[in-house]
């Protein structure tokens, strides 16, 4: 069976992903730092992790093998993700490959190596309802997939 896990923290697309979730029958993983709100549902669990660097992003690359879905908007988890045979998607949509996660890892890494100098470097665009439209297409095409093995 499919496990979906959530990396929570600041994930703008929980309630669809449970809605996702849902019509898959799969069982949801919310992992978070803190506490916060998850739906009563026999499938829905919150798995609260200490505070810290890379808590949550280790508690599900520990967990994740083929045939699961994981929902982040971090790079790194997601290239774990991969390598344990799980699709990765990022709350806008874009769904991390084989293919692509190389080119992501670098661009994180040229990023940081910038801000490490001052430079400003802008953060994320403003998340939209298009994001949103394109995250529940890419989730729907992941859950298929992962279903498929």
């Amino acid at each position: 069976m499919t496990t979906l896990y959530i990396d929570a923290d600041a994930c703008p697309v929980k309630e669809e992903a449970y809605r996702v979730a849902e019509r898959y029958g799969a069982a949801v993983f919310v992992v978070s730092n803190s506490w916060i709100r998850v739906p009563k549902h026999p499938r829905i669990a919150l798995q609260v992790v200490a505070a810290g660097p890379d808590v949550a992003d280790d508690w599900i690359a520990s967990r994740a093998v083929q045939g699961d879905v994981v929902v982040t908007a971090d790079t790194p988890l997601a290239a774990r993700a991969l390598e344990a045979g799980a699709q990765a998607v990022h709350p806008t949509g874009r769904v991390y490959t084989a293919d692509n996660i190389g080119g992501a890892l670098a661009s994180r890494a040229v990023a940081e190596h910038l801000r490490s100098f001052g430079e400003m470097t802008g953060g994320p665009k403003p998340f939209t309802a298009a994001d949103r439209s394109r995250f529940l297409q890419a989730l729907d095409a992941a859950m298929v997939r992962a279903r498929r093995g």
